[in-house]
């Protein structure tokens, strides 16, 4: 793990990839507890549940396939559409544009893409409350994934094939450790986007790693690393 930026590491960047939750806004944030709850929700309403009930199967599901949208399809043919757009109905009013955040993906040089195991609604919602959903090129989704989540080898592959990616040019920015084990031996750096210190930090704790040779670059500040890969650079491009 290299905690000091060198400006040859990203000068032969041209794409810039993007997890969406936890990593576009902050640890802290009020978002992803709210999907959380859901899910548990849809569990309980699905099978008659109490919550704490709900809550266990929800987990074993998602460590044992990823998320728990491929354990409810594989196990029982729950409709994804359902699932989707029921987990993913909540308000994204705590959400304030990220102006900062905004002018880094807008200066920084080639494409810039969100790789997100949530649905692309989710993912465009989400984005405009920020601020971000112009500074975009596309989104690929867990549809897209056909229903395979990161840190799955044949989603990275479909994202690559499906975006024109070459890995070698690429960078990942992503806030689960083990989801940066592919891309890092398929050639792209790598950067885990951790909270600030004393921030809420919502991921389970079998997903928080200490240093691994797969990631590249550890930030806790997505926007001033974002800032300090473009000053190094002479100041970016521009473009979206």
């Amino acid at each position: 793990m290299d905690a000091l930026l060198r400006v040859d590491v990203f000068q032969h960047i041209d794409t810039w990839v993007f997890d969406l939750d936890n990593t576009l806004y902050p640890s802290d944030s009020d978002l992803w507890p709210k999907i959380d709850a859901r899910i548990t929700l849809f569990l309980g309403h699905l099978f008659g549940l109490d919550g704490m009930s709900a809550r266990a199967l929800q987990k074993y599901y998602y460590q044992r396939y990823g998320t728990t949208l491929r354990g409810l399809m594989l196990e029982h043919s729950v409709s994804a559409e359902d699932y989707l757009a029921f987990t993913h109905d909540i308000d994204r009013s705590s959400l304030e544009p990220n102006l900062l955040l905004a002018a880094a993906l807008a200066a920084l040089p080639g494409r810039k893409l969100i790789l997100t195991n949530g649905s692309r609604e989710h993912a465009l919602r989400t984005a405009t409350a920020l601020g971000l959903h112009t500074m975009f090129d596309d989104i690929f989704d867990i549809v897209a994934a056909d229903f395979v989540p990161k840190p799955e080898a044949s989603t990275y592959q479909r994202f690559f094939d499906r975006h024109d990616v070459d890995p070698g040019r690429a960078v990942m920015f992503e806030d689960i450790a083990r989801n940066l084990i592919v891309p890092h031996e398929r050639g792209m750096t790598t950067a885990l986007v951790v909270p600030k210190p004393g921030q809420m930090d919502h991921r389970d704790s079998f997903e928080i790693e200490g240093d691994a040779p797969h990631v590249d670059f550890v930030t806790s500040d997505l926007e001033a690393f974002l800032a300090d890969i473009i000053a190094k650079m002479g100041g970016g491009e521009g473009g979206s």
